[in-house]
This record gives C-alpha cells, sequence and structure tokens, in this order.
C-alpha cells in the first residue's frame, strides 16, 4: 500500500468541538488521517507516551482511513495495536484493558454513510476542544517528529462481550428485541443474545456501512419503526436500539413508547444511587425538568452540563460521579465500569435492572411524571453561522424579564411555564431546539418564543 502524503491542510470544519468529523473523500482524506496520525504522534510523544490502540467502525471508507492513521502514527515512533472493526466502546474497552496511552478510533458516529471521522483519547482523557485545534495547528506547521514504531492486531472481541455479560443480574426472564442499526455493534449484540437468558429478537445485525435498513440514530423516534414492529409482533418486553458506533442507545416500551436519553439515566441513576448516595448524577442542558427532581428524589446532586461525549467525560472526572448521560442517549457508567459512554453496556445494566423488578418495563416508563415536551428538533444550518445565531439570540435573551438563562452550552431559557434550549450542533451544520412545559398551552408558547427569536437572525423557523 502507498503510504498517503502531507500535502494539504485540514479543512477547518472537520476540527469539531469532541471529534474530527467530515465527508469523506472531500472534507476527510486518506492524506489527511495520515497527516492526523503524524501530528497525534508528535502529541503523544511530548507527554512521553509510546502506545496506542486504534480501531474502525463498519463504514465503507472507515478501513481505508485506519490504515491511513496507523501509517501516520508509526512512522512517528508510535507503537499501534490495532482492535480491527467493532463499536467505540470496545476500542475504548481495548485501550484500558491493553494499558495503551492514547485511543483513536475512526468512526462517523451518527451521521450519515458519507461522513468519517475520528474519536480520540490521550492519557485516559478525552482530547477534545482546543487539544483539537491545537492538533490542526501542529499539522498546519508540519510540526511533526520522526521514528519507527510498530503494529499489530489485537483481539479483544471475545474480552469484550465477556464483560458486558459479567455485570448482567436479574432471575426474571425477558422477552428482548434488538437493532443495531447495521452499525459497528451487530456482532457484539449477536453474541450478547447468544449467552443472555430470555427470548431475543435481533434485525440489522450485518455490519453494512451503506445502512440499508434506516439511519443509524436511534435518538430519532422515526429511526425506530422497524424496532416497534418487531416488539409488537413478538409481545416482547422492550425493544432497545444502537447508533452507527454503539454508544448511542435508544429504548421503547411493549407499547413502542420511547424512553428518551435523561428517562433512561433517571431509572439507571436509582441503582447507583442506592450503592452511591449522595452522589453527582450528570447530563447535558437538554435534559428535562423530570431529571433534576427525581435525582433529588432518589438521593443525587443532578448537575447540568455541557452537551457531547468530551465534555460529559471530563465534568465527570472532575466530580467524581459514577454516572452520566446526555439526551442524545450517550450513558457514561464509572460505577462498576470505566466512565466511558457504552451503549451496549447500558443496555445490560437496564435489562438487569428490569429483570430484578417485579414491575414491567412498561411500567416503570410509565410511573415517570408526564411532561409535554418536543424531540430534539434539528434543523440546517451552515457551520459558518450556527455558532453566531446562538450568540445573537442569548444576547437578546439576556434582555428577557422573569426568566432564567444558561449558557454553558447555547442558550437555555427557564420560564414560568417552562424552558427552551437553542444550541449549535457540534457534528453537523444545525441547529437543536427543545422545549418543555408542563402543559400542551405552555409547550405551544414556548415553541413560539423560539420561533420569534429565530426569525428576529432570520432563521426559518417552521421546524420548530
Amino acid at each position: 500500500m502507498t503510504t498517503p502524503s502531507v500535502r494539504r491542510d485540514l479543512d477547518p470544519s472537520i476540527l469539531r468541538a469532541y471529534d474530527i468529523r467530515g465527508v469523506y473523500g472531500k472534507e476527510l482524506t486518506e492524506d489527511d488521517l495520515f497527516a492526523i496520525g503524524r501530528g497525534f504522534a508528535a502529541e503523544m510523544v511530548s507527554h512521553g507516551f509510546k502506545r496506542a490502540c486504534v480501531g474502525y467502525d463498519g463504514r465503507l471508507s472507515s478501513p481505508a482511513l485506519e490504515q491511513a492513521l496507523v501509517d501516520g502514527l508509526v512512522a512517528s515512533g508510535i507503537d499501534v495495536l490495532r482492535c480491527g472493526l467493532g463499536p467505540s466502546p470496545m476500542s475504548y474497552f481495548a485501550t484500558y484493558t491493553l494499558k495503551a496511552d492514547a485511543g483513536l478510533m475512526i468512526t462517523g458516529s451518527h451521521n450519515p454513510p458519507e461522513f468519517n471521522g475520528l474519536k480520540m483519547t490521550l492519557g485516559g482523557h478525552a482530547y477534545f476542544d482546543e487539544d483539537i485545534q491545537r492538533l490542526g495547528r501542529r499539522v498546519a506547521s508540519r510540526d511533526f517528529v520522526d521514528g519507527k514504531g510498530s503494529e499489530r492486531k489485537v483481539d479483544v472481541f471475545e474480552d469484550y462481550v465477556a464483560r458486558l455479560l459479567s455485570d448482567f443480574t436479574g432471575s426474571r426472564e425477558l422477552s428482548v428485541a434488538w437493532d443495531p442499526g447495521n452499525g459497528a455493534a451487530g456482532d457484539v449484540t449477536e453474541a450478547l443474545v447468544a449467552k443472555l437468558p430470555g427470548r431475543h429478537f435481533v434485525i440489522n445485525s450485518k455490519i453494512d456501512g451503506t445502512f440499508p435498513a434506516h439511519h443509524p440514530d436511534p435518538t430519532v423516534e422515526a429511526n425506530l419503526a422497524q424496532l416497534k414492529e418487531v416488539v409488537r409482533k413478538n409481545n416482547c418486553d422492550l425493544g432497545i436500539g444502537f447508533d452507527g458506533d454503539g454508544d448511542r442507545i435508544g429504548v421503547i416500551d411493549s407499547l413502542g413508547n420511547v424512553m428518551w436519553g435523561d428517562q433512561l439515566l433517571v431509572v439507571l441513576a436509582r441503582e447507583v444511587l442506592a450503592d452511591e448516595p449522595g452522589a453527582s448524577i450528570l447530563c447535558d442542558v437538554k435534559a428535562s425538568r423530570v431529571f433534576f427532581e427525581e435525582i433529588r428524589k432518589a438521593g443525587g446532586v443532578p448537575v447540568m452540563w455541557k452537551a457531547g461525549h468530551s465534555h460529559i467525560k471530563s465534568k465527570m472526572v472532575e466530580l467524581n460521579s459514577p454516572l452520566a448521560g446526555e439526551m442524545s442517549a450517550h450513558i457514561f457508567f464509572k460505577h462498576r465500569y470505566y466512565g466511558y459512554d457504552d451503549a451496549l453496556y447500558a443496555a445490560i445494566r437496564l435489562l438487569s435492572i428490569v429483570a430484578s423488578s417485579p414491575k414491567s418495563f412498561t411500567e416503570i416508563l410509565g410511573e415517570l411524571p408526564k411532561m409535554y415536551n418536543t424531540p430534539e428538533i434539528r434543523f440546517d444550518c451552515v457551520d459558518e453561522r450556527k455558532f453566531l445565531v446562538v450568540e445573537e439570540i442569548l444576547a437578546r435573551a439576556r434582555q428577557l424579564e422573569n426568566v432564567e438563562i444558561f449558557d454553558m452550552d447555547g442558550v437555555r431559557v427557564e420560564t414560568a411555564y417552562g424552558w427552551w434550549l437553542l444550541r449549535a450542533s457540534n457534528t453537523q451544520p444545525m441547529l437543536v431546539v427543545r422545549c418543555e412545559s408542563e402543559t400542551e398551552e405552555g409547550l405551544d408558547r414556548l415553541r413560539e418564543d423560539v420561533r420569534r427569536e429565530l426569525r428576529l437572525s432570520d432563521v426559518d423557523a417552521s421546524a420548530i
């Protein structure tokens, strides 16, 4: 294979807040991954690090990008452990258990098939924000190091599956539908259900980077249609779906009702807080008021923080939190686990709770307080404009009366009749809106509040 050359600067649009992401062949090429490998290796060397673990997801472009990345690392003196095709959390598991200094995962996550990217850790910490910008500057200036590294393949698949299963408990057999969405979690899902008790029905487990069944994002309800049908047809207790790289989870009950990310976090947190009363439980700025109320009821301290897996991981370390999550259904367990987002592990912990409860999963979901809210409403806004729109609306929101403003990540406006949030996506050229109220009338009023603000910034608000 011909080694790529370092021949161009990185497209600034791929240097996101908590990972690298772009359209393959246009914004992100093998040459770019080779250069990133060279630059990241120099970062490693500057910290006295030598050993990196590299994995990749099921996208068609991932093998070539992974090879280019490995070539760049090896050319700079890094010893690379190649853990191969699998979900992002399996790569994180390999990095942790093999005691690598750094972990790099080639993945486009929940984005459409034409996208790909790179998630990184260094020295056991998330590599994001200014780290990524510094990496971009290092690549632009060709500030590399030369060396003679090595590469070898490692197989952690069986160890990873065994580790997931080791935390399964519960005496009641369940009937469960699964949909990995043709993503990188497909093989692990099949291996899990082969050893779990109960009845299991798996669809779309063949890893296929074209995602022929549906878009690989289970946090969008339309993508759960097939899963709902399998649950209905087989009278399942619940259904579980995963995103393209296995770090996001989608959950539905026996009636097809969705358990959103913050609701799932509440159910998982009750078990954790029984072991660690008074602990901090983190969720992002999109979380419902129900999250904060229920965590307090369970004896925990709810903490609102910035969206994004890297931001959440870093805040967890700072607060020594045993559990965190996002509305996008990244769930991070430090309690009995390693602290990274692993949708497959979250599934095991959820099944354990349900299998140990006298209540059905549908009852558990049904007992959570009811709110009127929107899902995450995403609509197009070019990268060059999206953050400016948020800044404009934040400035106007500060002039409003009788509201409370949270600006750690976008703008969240708390009113007497509910709250609304506007933030820029860090992974796509989009704006994201979410609204919540205790009444339908309040929700309608919040929607109109957001529409008015968007119109003032010349943004099409028809999607709200």
